[in-house]
This record gives structure tokens, C-alpha cells and sequence, in this order.
């Protein structure tokens, strides 16, 4: 067995939210849990006194009724607490600090800070603007917004009233916006007049205007002062500043919560798009609400008065992960801009000067600053970051290392893994527990996660489908303008009737952790974004140049790189003027996070005899691997073009 990296000490393990819990669950129930396996195994065996006991011990508001759980066989089909009645705005801003809530840096160029109070000032006024606009329960508001106090602020309103929240970030094109927006018509849409990054300022109201022509529902379009103190919008239709826009409602004394169904629709987040627009995958109230509580609380050690920090957009249900942590007495610590901006130091120094407790981020960023050359643990003092977590791509084992070695020694480091899907974890870190070397310490309470082979059959010690064989309550309501549930059933429940199936590679290790390999379908993940294909192909086959296109992530680096394959049209070449046409469209429509890292021009694209693009195939190819169901290919003679591409062997 493998030396762990690190140990927490019997006086940190002793003073955990996680041996609280446990005892608490012995003594409420008369057992002998005597360590987090006995834990584990209990919440799974036992799932509905688990998340029953969880809503207590955590001392959530509302009324979860008498029934935990029916239909408990079912996948899909299992309807937890069907009487229950919750808010989750209500349970974040109960636990709200009264003192400093919410901090927010945008690199270098803009410092604020919310109390508790300032904090349900705006909420209260929003939510009454927001009813005034017509925003009631089941409406959706929509957000192409920074990760900043004001989209807090107005998801909290959103969700007081019963209403769906959907948020991307204002990197995002035309396009990108309106695939997903424009399914699910939103009533009122929040946007910044500009936003900021790697110290320039990009100015997006031309791009809103023009985005709006594709949401006819929207009846107000809120702008949000961040660069021009007093923008412009009279060119956005329905456009108010976010000041006009609370100017007639002072705060109320008592916020009103609308208590809403444990399955009511909280949150629309977006599959990545590979064959068409992004699904729209709909987030239940109570189910967020519980499992990020059980992250936060037991997986990540949150106590009140700690200070939570990660990085992300609001593009990334990382943002969605992030602000639950008010339930826990914390505050958060938000960021907007590039991690980098302007020396490298940004989000170190952010650390030291608002005493981060959790700092999280990504695999990526962690690669990126071993390459810069900075070390952190030289630099900053990092005295209260007890945590570090690290999401989006798999951390590779030497990453592991370099943390340790550059940015803190005594560390609970926690690699963790779920998705948008299930908006959280499967497997995630365990602060009780030793860390090795390229593992995620453990799946998550209550998960009940396998590792498949082909069969269906759960294996150790070797690659497989990473499943959930038992209901869990975050699983999605469902998909949006999916009545019979259709779409849902094909995404996570074919391949293997009633398990969830997730879409991972993954490994289960003789420590008892789980090692990811990457995706095992098409999607594309660099630097942890998920990526759609389809989105791509959608603006690169618009140039009268390419006859067709293919993209996959090529694994480069420790991470993904996308790679676009293009077919041109006869007598054209793919000299620099067309690659630069190409990047500059699909950074324009769709984000920067998609434009591929290398163009390579082919003759022909595999497909299968019914005429779709194989995907998996031209990746198999491309990392060398062998075939599977060639038979299937019309043409599998074009998989040739792709075997030991040298322009893919280099940076």
C-alpha cells in the first residue's frame, strides 16, 4: 500500500463535523458506527434515516412529513420526502453570518463587501421587484452574469418565491446563450453592462441586445453596474440598471419564503450539447439543498465562521456548490477574472487577506501554477486554509505532490468528482482520512457509487463505468420540455436498467479510493468545462470553407486539449487565415473555454452506416487504442486519417 501524503491528526479528527455526525447517529439510533466506513455503509444500507437524521443534525427549516422515501426501487422513479416543504433561500440566509456574508474580489479592479443584513436588504427588495416584473413560483429567471454579490443576491429572490434560477457566464456568445436560454423562457434575464478580465474590460450589452431578440418572454432586463458605475441600456429591450430596478422597494423587516415541494424545480443547469442544443437538467429543491449541506458539513469540514472560496463562473455548477455554503454559517468568498491576473498571485493573496479556510479550484489551475514556476508555500502564509479542493479534470498524482511541496503541508486535500448532472459529488474527500497520491479518498455518503465492467458487474482494482446502484435524493427532477421523461432515461438509466450511469472511468483502489480516467463518452472537458461537440460544429460548418467537422479531447498534459478535425471544401486549404477565422468564431459564439487547441485538415470522417459521426472512434484512433465495432462504420477505412497525426504529437 501506497504512503499517504497526509494524515489528519487525531485532534482534527476529534474535532470534525464528521465524528460529530456519527456520534450523534449512534446515539439517535442505537448503533456502533465506529468509524467512517461503518458510517458509509449505514448511510447506504440505511438511506432514508441517513438523509432523514442529516436534516436534523443540520437543523434545516422546514417540514420533511412522515415519508422519507417510495417508489425506493425505482431508478428513475424514487420520490423522496414526497410531503416534505422547504425554501432553500429561507435555509441559506437563516444561517446567513450577521457579520461579514459575502466578500467579493474582481481581480485587482473592484474589492466589496455584504454583511448578513446588506445581504437580505437586496434579497427582500429583488423579490419584490421581481414580483412586480411577474416572476412567480415556477418562473424562470435567467443570469448571464459574474460571479459576483449581486447574482447571489438575485438566485436567493429568485428562489424565495418558488421561482427557477439558470445562470451561464458573460464569456459566453450569442449562440451559447440562446441555446440554452431560449428553451426555457425566462421571465426576467440579470446581466452586467461589462465584465472583467486579465485587467480589460469587455463591455457585453451589444452582445445581451442582440441575444434578447431570441427571448421574447424576457419583460425585464436587469443591468448590473460593474465596470461604468451608471451604464447605458437604452438600447436593451426592457432594460433598468439594478438600482432603477430596487429604486421603488425598500427592505422589508421579514423576508416571505414560499415553502415549495422537496422535488420543485430550483435550479436549470445544461448538459454540454454533444449531439444537439444543451439538455436543460432541472435540480430539485430539497435534494440540493441536502446533499450540498452533507458536502459542505461532513465531506469538506465547514463550520460556521469559516470562509469558503472557489473558482468558478457562474457557468459551472461549481457557482451553484459554492453559495450553499451560507447553510453552514459560512461566508463566501467570491472572485471574477482570471486566476493569473496580474502576476500569478491573485487567488494566494486573496487567501491570506480574507483567511480562506477552503480554497477551491481546479486541476487545471493547479497544472498551470506548477508550470509558472510560483510557489506559494515561499510567498504567502496560507495559515487558515485548512482545505483545498480540486475539480473539473482528474488531478494527476504528481499534482498531488506539487501541492504539497509548493503550496501547504498540512492540508486536507480533496480531489472530488460528480457533476452538473447531480449539481455535486460522487466522490469526493473525507478530512478524517488519509490522502494518496492521485485518489479521491472516498464516494459520498449515501451514494452508493460501483465501478461496472461490461456486465454490470461491480469490479476492484480495475477501470470501469462509474454507476450508482441505489436512488439518491439529488438526482435531477428531470430534463426541461422532457414530458415523459424520455431523454432522462436514455442520459443516465439504458445501459444498465436501474443504475445510474454516470459516464466516468473510474477505478476503485486497494486504499479504498477511486482513481478517474476521464470521460467514457464524447464530451469534451478541458481545464474541467465541459464541452458539447454539436455547439462547435455548429458554428465552424457555417464558414463556406469546411464540408463537415469532428471534435474530441485529446488527453495532453495531464488534462484535455480540444482538437478539431475539419473536411475542406476542394481547393481549399487550411492555411493560418482560416484557423484564425475559425478560433474567432467559436470564441465569439460560443466561449474561449471551446476553441480548440490544434486544426487538422482530413479527407474523411468515420460514421456509422446510419450516417452519424463516431465520435469515440476518432478518439480511440487518436490516442492509439484499439477499434471497438468497426463492422458498425461505413467507412472505417477513414479511421487511418486519424492514427499517429504528428501534428498532434507536439505542443
Amino acid at each position: 500500500m501506497d504512503q499517504p501524503l497526509w494524515s489528519p491528526s487525531e485532534a482534527r479528527i476529534a474535532a470534525s463535523n464528521l465524528t460529530a455526525f456519527r456520534e450523534a447517529a449512534n446515539a439517535r439510533f442505537g448503533l456502533r458506527l465506529a468509524g467512517y466506513e461503518d458510517l458509509y455503509n449505514w448511510s447506504v444500507a440505511g438511506k432514508e434515516d441517513f438523509w432523514r437524521f442529516l436534516w436534523e443534525w443540520a437543523g434545516l427549516k422546514g417540514d420533511l412529513g412522515p415519508v422519507a422515501l417510495v417508489d425506493g426501487d425505482k431508478m428513475p422513479g424514487a420520490r423522496w420526502f414526497p410531503e416534505a416543504r422547504l425554501n432553500y433561500a429561507e435555509n441559506l440566509l437563516a444561517k446567513a453570518p450577521e457579520g461579514e456574508a459575502v466578500v467579493f474580489w474582481a481581480e485587482d479592479k473592484v474589492k466589496r463587501r455584504w454583511s448578513g443584513t446588506e445581504l437580505k436588504d437586496h434579497v427582500s427588495r429583488l423579490q419584490q421587484a421581481l414580483k412586480a416584473a411577474g416572476v412567480g413560483k415556477g418562473d424562470r429567471v435567467a443570469a448571464v452574469m459574474p460571479n459576483m454579490p449581486e447574482t447571489l443576491a438575485a438566485m436567493l429572490a429568485t428562489a424565495s418565491l418558488g421561482a427557477i434560477w439558470s445562470s451561464c457566464s458573460p464569456d459566453f456568445g450569442v449562440q451559447g446563450i440562446t441555446d440554452r436560454f431560449g428553451q426555457i423562457e425566462p421571465t426576467v434575464l440579470f446581466a452586467p453592462d461589462a465584465y472583467w478580465y486579465n485587467g480589460k474590460a469587455h463591455d457585453v450589452r451589444a452582445k445581451i441586445a442582440e441575444v434578447l431578440d431570441s427571448l421574447p418572454t424576457v419583460k425585464a432586463t436587469v443591468i448590473v453596474p460593474y465596470v461604468d458605475a451608471a451604464p447605458d441600456v437604452s438600447a436593451i429591450r426592457h432594460g433598468v440598471t439594478y438600482p432603477d430596478f430596487l429604486a421603488p422597494f425598500p427592505a422589508a423587516e421579514e423576508i416571505e419564503f414560499e415553502r415549495v415541494p422537496f422535488n420543485h424545480p430550483l435550479f436549470i443547469l445544461y448538459s454540454s450539447g454533444t449531439t444537439g442544443k444543451p439538455k436543460c437538467i432541472v435540480h430539485g429543491t430539497g435534494g440540493t439543498l441536502l446533499q450540498h449541506v452533507k458536502e459542505h458539513r461532513l465531506h469538506s469540514d465547514v463550520k460556521p465562521g469559516d470562509r469558503v472560496f472557489y473558482y468558478t463562473t457562474c457557468g459551472w455548477m461549481m457557482w451553484n456548490w459554492l453559495v450553499s455554503g451560507l447553510a453552514n454559517g459560512a461566508t463566501l468568498l467570491l472572485y471574477d477574472g482570471s486566476p493569473f491576473a496580474p502576476d500569478g498571485n491573485i487567488l494566494f493573496d486573496y487567501a491570506d487577506a480574507e483567511r480562506m479556510t477552503l480554497f477551491g479550484t481546479s486541476a487545471k489551475f493547479i497544472q498551470q501554477l506548477e508550470k509558472s514556476g510560483l510557489e506559494p508555500i515561499k510567498t504567502h502564509n496560507l495559515s487558515t486554509v485548512r482545505a483545498l479542493a480540486s475539480t473539473g479534470s482528474p488531478l494527476m498524482p504528481e499534482n498531488f505532490g506539487f501541492v504539497y511541496r509548493a503550496i501547504k503541508q498540512d492540508l486536507h486535500l480533496a480531489s472530488i468528482s460528480g457533476g452538473t448532472d447531480i449539481v455535486s459529488c460522487f466522490v469526493l474527500g473525507n478530512p478524517t482520512a488519509p490522502v494518496y497520491a492521485g485518489e479521491l479518498q472516498t464516494a459520498g455518503l449515501g451514494m452508493a457509487v460501483e465501478a461496472f465492467d461490461d456486465a454490470g458487474h461491480a469490479v476492484r482494482g480495475e477501470k470501469g463505468e462509474l454507476v450508482c446502484t441505489r436512488p439518491f435524493p439529488c438526482m435531477p427532477v428531470g430534463f426541461w420540455a422532457d414530458p415523459d421523461g424520455a431523454k432522462y432515461r436514455a442520459a443516465y438509466f439504458e445501459r444498465f436498467p436501474n443504475v445510474w450511469t454516470h459516464g466516468d472511468f473510474i477505478e476503485r483502489t486497494a486504499n479504498g479510493g477511486w482513481v478517474i480516467y476521464g470521460r467514457s463518452d464524447a464530451v469534451l472537458n478541458p481545464g474541467g468545462v465541459r464541452i458539447g461537440t454539436a455547439e462547435i460544429y455548429r458554428q465552424v460548418e457555417q464558414l463556406p470553407e469546411i464540408l463537415e467537422a469532428v471534435c474530441i479531447g485529446q488527453q495532453w498534459d495531464g488534462d484535455v486539449r480540444v482538437v478539431l478535425f475539419v473536411v475542406l471544401r476542394e481547393d481549399t486549404t487550411l492555411d493560418k487565415a482560416l484557423e484564425d477565422r475559425i478560433r474567432k468564431r467559436i470564441r465569439d459564439n460560443c466561449s474561449p473555454r471551446h476553441v480548440p487547441a490544434k486544426i487538422v485538415a482530413v479527407s474523411d470522417i468515420p460514421r456509422t452506416r446510419s450516417g452519424k459521426i463516431t465520435e469515440l472512434a476518432v478518439r480511440d484512433a487518436v490516442h492509439g487504442r484499439p477499434i471497438k465495432n468497426t463492422e458498425a462504420l461505413s467507412n472505417p477505412q477513414a479511421l487511418d486519417q486519424f492514427i499517429d497525426r504528428p501534428e498532434l504529437s507536439g505542443s
